[in-house]
């Protein structure tokens, strides 16, 4: 049950069992920041750092963290833990290529995009037999990294490219965090109309699957670009629930 709300078809599920094992700690927290609850994912994260010092865990544990904390804004304190996430990882594929894709995210988030790209490069070599969604995050932030160069079409190819895997992988979150880039990288692109409809689909499925921190960014695009199917008071009432929500559930939105 725990395994499916967090790469399965059912990632708004809540509350959800308790956790019988480490792992299964690390898989409650995915789900909850994935729903923007951020208090309820450091717990179970940190209890995971209690239980392991070393190796894959501990390592997903600290790239988790990271994970969060760029998604709320903070790309200098998302480096730290990922920077531990990739020393304990130790001989672990999993743990260092999850640590080294946020890294390069991290990066990318503060202009730093020779070391994004270094980092995505060092990723490539440890994916085989590794967990689907790992490919997938590589094409995510690879056209993350496309679109902070200003290069458009390379980054509409990645992105493309987590759609079709994400697809293939079967995670809900996945599917619609993809869709999410897509939309971007389409508008990065000059690409308006598609970008426009790719958004407001996702923010349908966001909004139904109750996964917050992707209706606000979904939203956030639509206000910039204009939805095709709501009135921008919708839109502006969609982000900013949204963003609230994240507040109450111990998110930290950084200013922009």
């Amino acid at each position: 049950m725990i395994a499916n709300a967090a790469f399965g078809d059912d990632p708004g599920r809540w509350p959800l069992p308790a956790a019988r094992s480490a792992d299964e700690l690390w898989l409650r927290a995915v789900v909850a920041g994935g729903q923007g609850r951020y208090a309820n994912a450091y717990a179970d994260l940190a209890s995971v750092r209690r239980a392991h010092r070393v190796g894959r865990l501990a390592s997903l544990s600290h790239s988790t963290q990271a994970s969060f904390l760029r998604q709320l804004g903070w790309h200098d304190e998302a480096r730290g833990w990922d920077g531990r996430a990739l020393a304990i990882a130790g001989a672990d594929p999993e743990g260092s290529a999850d640590a080294l894709i946020g890294l390069a995210a991290d990066a990318l988030g503060v202009g730093r995009f020779a070391a994004s790209g270094a980092a995505l490069a060092r990723v490539r070599g440890l994916l085989d037999g590794g967990p689907p969604r790992l490919a997938v995050r590589l094409a995510w932030v690879s056209a993350e990294l496309a679109m902070a160069t200003g290069d458009g079409a390379t980054a509409v190819g990645h992105a493309e490219h987590a759609v079709e895997l994400s697809a293939a992988f079967g995670s809900a979150r996945h599917v619609v965090k993809s869709d999410v880039v897509l939309a971007a990288a389409l508008c990065c692109d000059g690409r308006l109309d598609r970008s426009r409809g790719v958004a407001d689909a996702s923010l349908d499925i966001a909004q139904q699957l109750g996964l917050i921190p992707l209706s606000w960014a979904l939203a956030c695009l639509l206000g910039e670009i204009g939805s095709g199917n709501r009135s921008e008071d919708q839109v502006v009432g969609i982000r900013d629930v949204s963003a609230d929500t994240v507040r109450r559930r111990g998110g930290v939105l950084q200013d922009r």
